[in-house]
């Protein structure tokens, strides 16, 4: 099989479907794995979808075998022209965690306190309006509609525009910090590029926050203060960007606050 030329016919096929550059490094990386595995075959075509059976389950996690089945069912559709070659592999079903949140009162008592003024400034952000690292990485300057209060997130996941409330209180730490960085395009600017990085975003969750904790857990507990606080789910479900409304839904599951409400039996 020549391997080469159907890797760069799936990396173009790629670059015309997906727009999220993690997306298309992430697919081709899983393709390529695929295509090495599979190189003695006559081509994609003559690999039997019991020998994929087979190639799936020499991965140990159920994440991983998900991600590989996504990738290659990606390359039949759109490369090989086979879009139900894989139809009757069965999607491993993701466990159903609940997400995990922090405190409150230690967000509320840590963040302020936070002696680095662009630290604080990214932690405010992503706590008060529940963002994910990549939208706080990508963020730019003209994005911050500090006269209406709202920040727009583009092409967020889904390659989906949204708005976010920006409050008082977040405006003011960003002037701050505007004045102080003086940053260029991306509103977090790191040391030597343009844009601040994930692996630093969470590492400062880590160093002031614990180092149990990630970047993400930011999001949870945003959503799940809004919903103690009195904020209707639809408006919840509308910040963060969820699709469907059940997502924005297992919030109701992990508020201490609706849980204080229940009546037991005894």
């Amino acid at each position: 099989m020549k391997t080469r030329k159907w890797l760069q016919q799936y990396s173009r096929d790629c670059k015309l479907k997906y727009n999220s550059p993690s997306t298309r490094k992430t697919y081709t990386a899983c393709v390529k794995k695929f295509l090495l595995h599979f190189k003695n075959e006559v081509e994609p075509k003559a690999i039997s979808n019991s020998k994929i059976k087979d190639w799936l389950m020499t991965f140990n996690t159920l994440n991983t075998r998900k991600q590989m089945l996504c990738s290659i069912n990606s390359f039949y559709k759109l490369t090989v022209g086979m879009p139900v070659k894989l139809s009757k592999i069965p999607y491993p079903k993701k466990e159903k965690v609940l997400p995990k949140v922090i405190d409150k009162d230690l967000l509320m008592e840590t963040i302020p306190a936070i002696p680095n003024l662009k630290h604080r400034a990214i932690l405010m952000l992503a706590y008060s309006a529940g963002l994910r690292v990549s939208e706080v990485v990508n963020l730019k300057i003209e994005h911050i509609q500090s006269k209406r209060g709202l920040i727009l997130i583009k092409n967020a996941k889904g390659n989906k525009d949204r708005y976010v409330p920006l409050s008082d209180n977040v405006l003011n730490t960003l002037r701050e910090y505007f004045k102080a960085y003086n940053p260029v395009d991306y509103l977090f600017n790191g040391q030597s590029s343009s844009r601040y990085t994930a692996t630093s975003c969470n590492a400062i969750v880590k160093k002031y926050l614990g180092i149990n904790y990630h970047f993400h857990q930011l999001r949870h507990s945003c959503f799940t203060t809004m919903l103690e606080s009195g904020t209707d789910i639809r408006i919840i479900q509308k910040v963060a960007g969820h699709k469907n409304s059940k997502t924005t839904e297992i919030y109701t599951h992990i508020s201490n606050q609706f849980l204080s409400q229940v009546n037991t039996p005894l």
